[in-house]
C-alpha cells in the first residue's frame, strides 16, 4: 500500500506523466497500476535484468539511473521525479537493462507491467505519443546532463542538482547525503563536503542529518547553470498540445 503523497487531487497518481493522460488513455491502463512506498536506495533494477515493469514516481519521490566505470566508481546520470517514469520507456521493455536504476528519495511509485503499456499503446495513438515523447525528453535531459558535466564547474552543477532536487521533494529538506551528492557530481564524498560548506557559508543552505535545507532559492539558482532549465524548456514544448483542448 502507497502513501497519501502517491494520490493527486484528482484521485490519479501523484505523477505528472499520468496526470497528463485523458481519462479515456489513462482507463487503458489503471486497472494494471500497482501503488507501493518505496525506501531509499532501493534497487528496482540492475544491469541485465529484464526490464518487466515501468516504475512512476509521485509526490516527492526520485529514481536515479546510476552508472558504474571500471574504477568501482558510480554517478547518477539522471534522476527521475514526479515529472516522468524510469525502465521501459525507451527499450519499450523485453530488454536487459543497462543501468542500476535505484530510489534515491524514498516515498510512492506506481508500477506499470511494460506488456500492459504496449498493450495499451497499440489501442491509442494518443497515449503513445505521449510515452513517445517522454521518451525524447528522457533522451534531451541526458544529452544535455553530458554537455554540463564536460562544461560547468562543479560548483555551477552542485547548485543545479540541489536546486533541481529541492524542485522535487519541496516544502522541506532534500534528503540528499554528501556522498548522493558527489555521485551526481562524479567527485568524491570530501570534495562535495566542501562545496556545501561553501554553500553554507554563503547562507544559501543549511545542513541537517543526511539532508540539506535550501534557504536561499533564488540566490542557489544564480549560482548554477542553466541546464535544467533548457531541459525543462525542451519538456514543456514537447509534452504540450498532445490532447485536443477541449479533450
Amino acid at each position: 500500500m502507497a502513501s497519501r503523497d502517491s494520490v493527486g487531487k484528482n484521485g490519479l497518481p501523484a505523477n505528472e506523466l499520468l496526470q497528463r493522460l485523458s481519462p479515456r488513455d489513462f482507463a487503458l491502463i489503471s486497472p494494471y497500476l500497482d501503488q507501493f512506498d518505496a525506501s531509499a536506495d532501493r534497487v528496482l533494477y540492475n544491469p541485465g535484468d529484464q526490464v518487466e515493469s515501468v516504475h512512476f514516481p509521485c509526490g516527492a519521490s526520485v529514481a536515479a539511473f546510476v552508472i558504474a566505470i571500471e574504477d568501482g566508481r558510480e554517478f547518477d546520470a539522471a534522476l527521475i521525479g514526479r515529472e516522468g517514469a524510469a525502465g521501459g520507456i525507451v527499450s519499450h521493455g523485453s530488454l536487459p537493462a543497462f543501468s542500476r536504476i535505484t530510489v534515491r528519495f524514498a516515498g510512492p511509485f506506481a508500477r506499470l507491467p511494460v506488456a500492459r503499456l504496449e498493450a495499451a499503446k497499440g489501442r491509442s495513438r494518443t497515449l503513445a505519443g505521449l510515452f513517445a515523447r517522454y521518451a525524447d525528453c528522457l533522451l534531451a535531459q541526458i544529452l544535455q546532463s553530458t554537455a554540463c558535466n564536460a562544461t560547468h564547474s562543479i560548483e555551477q552543477r552542485a547548485a543545479k542538482w540541489i536546486t533541481s532536487a529541492a524542485q522535487r521533494t519541496e516544502p522541506g529538506p532534500v534528503p540528499l547525503t554528501h556522498e548522493q551528492l558527489g555521485m551526481l557530481l562524479g567527485v568524491g564524498r570530501s570534495y562535495a563536503s566542501r562545496v556545501v560548506q561553501k554553500f553554507k557559508a554563503a547562507r544559501l543552505l543549511e545542513t541537517r542529518r543526511k539532508a540539506l535545507l535550501v534557504k536561499n532559492a533564488e540566490g542557489l539558482r544564480a549560482k548554477a547553470c542553466l541546464c535544467d532549465s533548457v531541459s525543462k524548456r525542451h519538456f514543456d514544448e514537447v509534452m504540450d498540445g498532445l490532447y485536443p483542448k477541449d479533450d
